[in-house]
């Protein structure tokens, strides 16, 4: 699909569909009254026939008005008293995208209004809804592929809506690469294969390191080599380095990523149904492979770190059992109760090389960790865990900011009993009570001073139903646009 900016006065041909906006109780925008207008009142007289009001979201259609070369016309309401902001923009015109992307047009032009920063957004959720992942796919009828093969948008100024454009492609590139790691199937996307697409991201200026198993256990990574002892996949770790501070050798931030590129449970295996979705337990890592990919793309002004550990969970015989007790790198051990309990066992070997190696200003890291998150917020807001208030409260913004809501959760001190073990220096699970928090208490061990906040986004890295028209069904690449809008913001320099 080809993105094109065009001058606000461009006329929407045969084969197009036209897009404009509408208002509370279906007061038309600008661009709506002329093309009522033309059409000799033909959207007033839809509203008022269809139940149209305007509403948020809402999307009036109209197919083949008189006095108009489209072949169809979609009006799409955005509440309000007609002054539209960028985010409503973005989710307007991915609404108008969703409405038309099967209909057969070909073409579908963007009468949304704005400066050049509205128009670049409206391009940028254009971009975001247009995902489908669907390279395996090859008996598809064609009346299900999206028919749409050019958006234009309309613009006061193309040439500046186009150079605003330029700073937010890179952010949705990223965020695409990281919905493609977490769409393929695992006997595709296994810790091997993973490494080597973040290492593709070396074309973007990253420097890219993968350790092996060898290097793992030369470093005492215990902890996250017995996950994976169970798989002929090799376990990996990968770091990524983006240095775009003017000081190189300025602290960096860093951002740690759960990779379980497929969770059977291990012995203590899963259900059967449903273990399919497991092939996105790897959704931490793919959003710090993300962030990373936007930081590098972009050019940010910032010394950043992602580091990924990536594992598959199997049960075979040189699997890990429930009572194995291992020695993390930090020499904290821990009794493995449950290896299905696995993620945290990944990140703790992650969190402790990242800090010992390369003493960052905070922290961050992402993970599929407990289904209890879902159970407490639902499938719209990711947990939030920290032993930092500052860092909580930017990551909040951010999220509000950029629609990855987070809730902050505490971490009780008197919980910690729960991960108590009677044989090592703690267990890898507190039981059902406060499972999401006894997950976080327990990575907080392998945290040694450093202002650290934890992520869990169980509940948010894959969607079935979702609300967001920027987000269709299946992978959402959730905390690439959540932390690139917390570098952004507060970072750099």
């Amino acid at each position: 699909m080809r993105i094109e900016f065009v001058p606000a006065d461009s006329q929407a041909g045969a084969t197009a569909a036209l897009a404009v906006l509408a208002y509370e109780a279906a007061a038309l925008s600008p661009e709506a009254k002329a093309v009522n207008d033309a059409a000799g009142g033909a959207i007033a007289r839809a509203a008022a026939g269809g139940r149209f009001i305007g509403a948020k979201g809402q999307v009036l259609d109209i197919l083949a008005p008189a006095g108009l070369d489209a072949a169809r016309v979609v009006v799409i309401g955005v509440d309000g008293a007609g002054v539209v902001e960028p985010e409503t923009a973005e989710i307007a015109a991915a609404h108008a995208y969703n409405a038309v992307k099967t209909s057969g047009v070909t073409e579908l032009l963007l009468k949304l209004g704005g400066d050049a920063e509205t128009a670049a957004r409206v391009a940028f959720g254009v971009r975001l809804a247009a995902y489908r992942f669907d390279k395996y796919r090859t008996t598809e009828k064609a009346e299900k592929k999206p028919s749409v093969a050019t958006v234009k948008v309309a613009a006061a100024d193309p040439a500046k809506a186009q150079k605003a454009f330029a700073a937010l492609e890179p952010i949705a590139d990223a965020i695409l690469f990281s919905r493609d790691l977490v769409s393929e199937p695992a006997n595709i996307l296994h810790p091997e294969e993973f490494a080597a697409r973040v290492k593709g991201l070396e074309s973007l200026g990253l420097e890219v390191e993968i350790l092996g198993e060898k290097e793992m256990a030369a470093l005492g990574m215990g902890s996250l080599l017995g996950v994976g002892q169970g798989s002929v996949r090799e376990s990996q770790l990968v770091i990524a380095r983006w240095n775009g501070a003017a000081d190189k050798s300025a602290q960096p931030i860093a951002f740690v990523g759960k990779g379980v590129c497929f969770d059977t449970g291990g012995i203590s295996i899963k259900p059967a149904e449903g273990m399919e979705d497991m092939k996105w337990d790897m959704g931490g890592a793919a959003a710090v492979a993300g962030v990373m990919h936007a930081l590098a793309g972009r050019k940010a002004k910032v010394n950043a770190i992602g580091v990924l550990g990536l594992v598959e969970n199997m049960p075979d015989g040189n699997a890990q059992r429930p009572g194995d007790v291992v020695t993390s790198m930090s020499g904290q051990t821990i009794e493995v109760i449950n290896t299905d309990a696995e993620g945290r066992l990944v990140l703790a070997d992650a969190l402790w090389y990242t800090q010992d190696r390369f003493k960052p200003k905070f922290m961050v890291d992402l993970a599929t960790l407990t289904g209890a998150i879902i159970i407490s917020l639902g499938n719209d807001y990711a947990g939030l865990f920290s032993n930092n208030d500052g860092l909580s409260e930017k990551l909040l913004a951010a999220g509000e900011a950029e629609r990855e809501p987070l809730w902050r959760l505490p971490l009780p001190k008197a919980y910690e009993k729960q991960i108590e073990s009677p044989i090592a220096d703690m267990k890898n699970i507190g039981g059902r009570p406060a499972g999401s928090i006894t997950a976080g208490l327990f990575l907080q061990r392998f945290v040694n001073g450093v202002p650290w906040a934890h992520l869990d986004i169980a509940s948010t890295a894959w969607r079935k139903g979702s609300t967001d028209p920027t987000v269709p069904d299946g992978a959402v690449g959730f905390g690439v646009r959540l932390l690139n809008r917390l570098v952004a913001d507060a970072y750099e320099g």
